[in-house]
């Protein structure tokens, strides 16, 4: 167990590392960039398996416990240590990083975005996947800011130099806003370590915040939360999410919205809400307000780029529906509950499946009419998907009542929870507040609705023998002739579907992993 989750968390960067090397003669196929496609497969794929093989081997009897310890003293002036392990909480964010990579690994297969050397795309991918897997496994605060930082490069180029139209902006925009958030961040860290004289996560969390006095812990929170909350991202720091999901090659987008946004919620939970309780319950209030905005606000943009007029890009939609799901998210931590924690963390993995499957069909939409534009996918009548192409059609209804929370998905319980979690909040917390709070939740799943609902009636209703509006620079004709789901694009698609409906009808499969975990965590390490 030891040397698997090692292994998971440091093979990317031996395969990112081999991907730069040449191929040998025997195993280049075709060319050398189907090798090294070929080669990012391969490694995705026996991280995904390794991956695997730690769940099944996880004892899911003390899911509190962390298992698979590794503990290393690296820098001993500053009691730095090689700490990784995986508990109820981290194993689930784990376990769907590897699947989202294999799986965008073996879509860039056969659909590499147009850029430079795929040799570069394949090692850029891989140490992205190291970063994000290190992330979730490493029990030192030192180590976790490094592995939250070795993920802001490679999603950098991955943008600017293989996405869209805008993507030098966006890319910059987007390294700004995380690099800045990530010095304050920084600063916070080093103040409870130094205040603490540990940075070990654990022992920190089993302390609870007792060495630490109520204003350091404040100042805490406010360094550490507003670094996190770039990343989440949290109104009113989600400027750069549009842009970024935008000018994003689909795999990109998938990635950022499926994994990134992750390692700022979890570092809410994994530090913020055991270390500093003191701290987080004076700012709870505060988070849980500018939650409750985010969810309205990003609900009611992307209701005004769904209407017909607005040329609202689809892919920037999706992006603004995340700062509204990850309001959720914020929503149940800001309750310092079990319940809302745990409702937190099921919608982690919630938004990840779905709007991970999202952007993959936004992203086949756009490589078959050479658009991402709302209006101009639904032409004068509608895109009229089920007629052109039922399959894909199908599938995007299925992604958008799943992301709009219907009972029996797993978009459903992560939201509940947290609504739950809001209706009683800990004690010590202002209860009118965070009703509040929750009656904005709760009229932010109407307007997901409302948006998401006009997505599907847009672009799959409507008539297939009309034409819809060509792209700029494509040529007129006869009603478009569309190529439904390929093989490729089904093999990669369908594993996210099963796992949406297998968390929404099985709910326990998750939550009897992260509530022991929880519990502990929320009591300081003494449940």
């Amino acid at each position: 167990m030891q040397f698997l989750l090692a292994f998971v968390v440091a093979a990317p960067l031996l395969g990112a590392l081999a991907a730069l090397l040449p191929a040998p003669p025997g195993l280049k196929g075709k060319s050398p960039e189907q090798a090294v496609l070929r080669h990012g497969v391969t490694v995705t794929g026996v991280i995904l398996a390794a991956a695997v093989a730690l769940a099944l081997g996880f004892d899911h009897d003390t899911p509190a416990r962390f298992q698979a310890t590794t503990d290393i003293s690296w820098i001993p002036a500053l009691d730095v240590r090689i700490h990784l392990g995986i508990d109820g909480i981290s194993l689930p964010l784990l376990l769907m990083t590897a699947l989202l990579f294999f799986l965008c690994a073996l879509y860039s297969y056969f659909k590499l975005p147009e850029g430079p050397s795929p040799k570069a795309f394949v090692a850029l991918l891989l140490v992205l996947e190291s970063g994000t897997l290190a992330t979730f496994a490493v029990l030192d605060l030192l180590l976790f800011f490094l592995a939250f930082e070795m993920v802001l490069i490679p999603m950098y180029f991955l943008i600017a130099r293989w996405g869209g139209a805008q993507r030098q902006a966006a890319a910059w925009k987007f390294i700004l806003y995380t690099l800045l958030g990530s010095v304050v961040m920084l600063l916070g860290l080093l103040l409870i370590g130094v205040n603490s004289g540990t940075f070990d996560m654990v022992a920190l969390a089993s302390d609870n915040g007792r060495e630490l006095t109520h204003t350091t812990q404040l100042l805490a929170v406010l360094a550490i939360g507003t670094g996190l909350a770039v990343k989440t991202p949290m109104w009113p720091l989600h400027s750069w999410l549009p842009d970024a999901h935008t000018a994003a090659p689909t795999v990109g987008s998938v990635l950022l919205a499926g994994v990134l946004l992750k390692m700022g919620t979890y570092g809410f939970v994994r530090i913020l809400l055991p270390v500093t309780p003191d701290g987080m319950a004076t700012f709870a209030p505060y988070l849980g307000a500018f939650a409750a905005v985010g969810i309205v606000y990003g609900s009611l943009a992307c209701l005004w780029l769904a209407r017909k007029g607005n040329k609202g890009d689809l892919k920037r939609l999706i992006a603004y529906s995340s700062v509204g799901h990850m309001g959720f998210v914020l929503l149940g931590i800001a309750s310092m509950t079990p319940t809302g924690v745990n409702g937190a963390l099921f919608a982690n993995i919630a938004h990840g499946l779905i709007t991970g499957l999202l952007f993959f069909l936004v992203g086949a939409l756009k490589d078959r009419y050479g658009t991402a534009d709302l209006d101009t996918l639904a032409g004068a009548t509608g895109a009229a998907l089920y007629g052109r192409a039922p399959r894909l059609g199908a599938f995007l209804a299925f992604a958008a009542v799943a992301s709009l929370g219907l009972p029996g998905l797993a978009g459903f319980w992560g939201e509940m929870l947290a609504l739950f979690g809001a209706f009683e909040p800990a004690q010590g917390l202002s209860r009118p507040a965070f009703l509040t709070y929750m009656a904005f939740g709760a009229f932010g799943t109407l307007l997901t609705a409302a948006y998401l609902l006009t997505v599907v009636r847009r672009v799959c209703m409507g008539d297939p023998a009309a034409r819809p509006q060509p792209a700029p620079g494509a040529a007129s004709g006869p009603a478009l002739e569309l190529a439904d789901i390929q093989r490729y694009e089904f093999a990669a698609w369908t594993p996210l579907v099963a796992l949406t409906v297998l968390a929404g009808l099985w709910p326990a499969v998750l939550l009897g992993l992260t509530d022991p975990a929880v519990q502990k965590l929320l009591a300081g390490g003494n449940a």
